[in-house]
């Protein structure tokens, strides 16, 4: 709720918004700039003293007005032509023009109205009202995502554009609420909404007559410091009845012309402090820094609106659309999800349509909006939990742990924990476990013992959602596809074509490298950092679903190479196999740290079949320092399909290459790659008894085939393809 309340109103009224924060902003500046150009009287001058320096040098003196900044003005005639002017009060003379500032009526207008009159008035009062609602709303989201008011200010992980949205908001929240809060005062002011609350001292019924008694002799005038000076006003020329009008800081009185006397005097009331209050608060009129500071806080909506529509439009990219999403409150079964990159939000999809078309009523929402008391039908929650760093809590997980740990007594709802991680780190599902470990020592029920998902593995995913479907006693297939990554666009340069003849057509595809940013080359994210035996996912047109594929170049090769086999009936495998050089596709990287050759100078035994022969050859290619490789290569008929038959010659010449053995299934007489290794059983086993390294790459068949004659070959060694497994000696990448 808090966070609809925040993202909607944000969106809808963000250029509104921007600009009643811009235009606030310019206008903090002027009574800065107000207070540093203004002449300012010195300290113990009376307000007698003022009046009777500035009647001296202009006589027809009708009005003297002291603005919060300190800066004086007098308004006067002369010979019936009306007069103005910024007055030095140590002289009495006029120092500038007091015309208006033309750019300072202008913002203000902007600001008050969009120069809509009344209409935009309304309009810019629901602008502010848009901000404060924001502000409070954002802080609540702020204090929530750090674990508790007390952890304001602690520090933030996750992406940049959040990271920066929060903090601003840190520090500018107080200056927004105090800006919004006070504009909405002033416009309901403004329209009368408010009660007027001023007391004004009624004129005086007798006066003495009399006139020109001097200024600088008047009691009240030389009680009063200019300091607390609003404005004086003098009589009208001629008219023995009219008085002085005196307006200070403490109130408002009238002043007898012929005797100087004060004859009636009305304090300022509560109520016109607080309006006063309200004004000095809101444009900074008489506290400039206050009003400067404030300025500042204005410019953090901009940064924040930037900041956040780019937060909304990554949630939109890295959050699947849910659909039937049900109320928390109504909803029996909880999904409760903790993310950094966004993916873990694709499973939770992927199981709330499976339990939805089950039966359910489920409920998706983050971890960090865990509250118990909104769970008010629930019977079971099941959390779905990345895992960010050593072991610490994920961007939508913030404060989940705290808020477990103050539940108590454990309510009678079930619990599952399913931590998503990467085995080759050593704090796998750490901040799954911390939850799971934190709910069984509060006594939770336990619906599923903790599990875990390797590398975002849809097959562990199915068999969890079988396991959870036995415990809930309905059928639960969970057929997930991951979310995909940022994707480039890839242009063919060139290509290769076998297999016409045997009726399989195959091509080698090579790429040119998309352009990789800084921020890319960096952090080696996208294709700033690849080498043979990653995989490059192209997606084809008319499918969300994309087909990975071995590539065969690293990238100090300098380009993107594949092997791909068009089959009947492949979306993408058809589309690839007809591109022409200049046209692209779709793709992204994804790495295979368990399928590389490693360092070692131990002899290389590759073994692949057909299109298999892909990341094999990248590997050759890369061969730089000559480590003795010994390549396995099945193919249906050399005239066809004898990929690589070229540059695997030049290798060989080159040294990247120490061996090649083939293997060709339709000639005269089959035979096949494994066949091959039994052929050269004698030297394989020896390699392998060395410390060879095997990698297998090809079709699942194929795989098979080679285990099993490696498993015969190595036998009499006591040696095993399961042994070398265990050993990291034996690797596959199989289709």
């Amino acid at each position: 709720m808090i966070r609809a309340l925040h993202r909607w109103p944000g969106l809808l009224a963000l250029a509104l918004v921007t600009i009643l924060a811009l235009s606030g902003a310019a206008l903090s500046v002027f009574p800065a700039a107000e207070r540093l150009a203004a002449p300012q009287a010195e300290t113990g001058l009376t307000v007698a003293a003022l009046a009777d320096r500035i009647q001296a040098v202009y006589p027809g003196v009708e009005q003297i007005r002291r603005s919060p900044s300190g800066r004086i003005t007098a308004y006067w005639f002369d010979q019936g032509a009306p007069g103005a002017a910024v007055i030095d009060p140590v002289t009495g003379e006029g120092v500038a023009s007091a015309d208006p500032n033309q750019t300072l009526r202008w913002l203000t207008n902007l600001h008050r109205s969009l120069f809509l009159g009344d209409g935009g008035r309304i309009a810019m009062a629901a602008g502010a009202a848009a901000i404060l609602v924001l502000s409070l709303s954002g802080a609540a989201l702020v204090a929530r995502r750090a674990g508790g008011w007390r952890l304001w200010f602690a520090p933030l992980r996750g992406p940049l554009a959040g990271r920066l949205h929060v903090e601003v908001a840190r520090v500018a929240v107080i200056g927004l609420v105090l800006s919004s809060t006070t504009a909405l005062w002033m416009t309901a002011s403004t329209f009368d909404l408010l009660p007027d609350g001023g007391a004004t001292p009624g004129f005086p019924a007798e006066v003495s007559g009399e006139t020109g008694f001097a200024l600088d002799q008047m009691p009240a005038l030389r009680q009063t410091p200019v300091a607390e000076l609003r404005e004086l006003s003098f009589p009208y020329p001629g008219d023995a009845t009219d008085t002085f009008t005196l307006k200070t800081d403490r109130g408002t009185g009238y002043l007898d012309q012929g005797s100087g006397a004060l004859l009636a005097w009305a304090d300022l009331t509560g109520w016109e402090r607080i309006s006063e209050t309200v004004y000095m608060l809101h444009t900074g009129q008489g506290a400039a820094t206050l009003g400067l500071v404030l300025g500042l806080t204005a410019l953090g909506v901009p940064a924040m609106g930037g900041t956040g529509v780019l937060v909304w439009l990554a949630g939109r990219r890295g959050r699947p659309r849910i659909r039937g999403n049900r109320p928390a409150g109504r909803a029996e079964t909880i999904l409760l999800v903790g993310s950094e990159g966004g993916s873990t939000w694709g499973f939770a999809a992927t199981l709330h349509a499976a339990l939805t078309k089950a039966g359910q009523s489920v409920h998706v929402g983050a971890m960090s909006g865990f509250a118990l008391e909104r769970y008010m039908r629930a019977e079971r929650i099941i959390v779905l939990a990345a895992t960010y760093g050593d072991g610490a809590a994920p961007a939508s997980a913030e404060g989940f742990l705290d808020r477990l740990s103050a539940v108590d007594p454990a309510p009678d709802i079930h619990l599952a924990v399913l931590g998503f991680g990467d085995r080759s780190f050593p704090a796998y599902c750490a901040f799954a476990k911390a939850v799971a470990s934190a709910a069984q020592a509060k006594g939770w029920p336990e619906l599923l013992p903790l599990d875990t998902i390797d590398r975002q593995s849809p097959q562990d995913f199915v068999r969890w959602g079988r396991a959870l479907g036995e415990a809930l006693g309905i059928p639960l297939e969970l057929s997930h596809q991951p979310v995909l990554p940022t994707t480039e666009t890839l242009t063919l340069v060139s290509r290769r074509d076998y297999g016409a003849e045997v009726q399989a057509p195959t091509a080698i595809l090579r790429f040119a490298l998309p352009r990789v940013s800084l921020w890319q080359r960096l952090t080696g994210s996208g294709f700033a950092r690849f080498t043979a035996g990653d995989l490059v996912g192209v997606v084809p047109e008319g499918s969300a679903v994309p087909r990975l594929y071995s590539l065969a170049s690293a990238r100090r090769d300098g380009f993107i190479e594949i092997v791909v086999k068009k089959h009947a009936g492949g979306l993408c495998s058809g589309q690839l196999t007809a591109l022409e050089p200049g046209e692209t596709v779709i793709a992204f990287l994804r790495r295979n740290p368990g399928f590389r050759p490693g360092r070692s100078r131990a002899p290389l035994i590759l073994i692949g079949a057909g299109t298999g022969i892909g990341p094999l050859a990248g590997f050759v290619r890369g061969n730089l320092r000559s480590r003795p490789i010994h390549l396995f290569f099945g193919m249906r008929h050399p005239d066809s399909d004898f990929f690589y038959g070229e540059d695997l010659a030049a290798w060989q010449d080159e040294g990247r290459l120490t061996r090649l053995v083939t293997a060709v299934s339709r000639g005269a007489r089959p035979h096949y790659v494994q066949d091959a290794l039994r052929g050269e059983a004698t030297q394989v086993a020896e390699f392998i008894r060395n410390g060879a390294r095997v990698m297998v790459c090809g079709g699942r068949d194929m795989a098979a085939g080679v285990a099993e004659a490696l498993a015969e070959i190595l036998a009499p060694a006591g040696l095993s393809p399961a042994t070398l497994k265990a050993e990291g000696r034996y690797v596959e990448d199989v289709y």
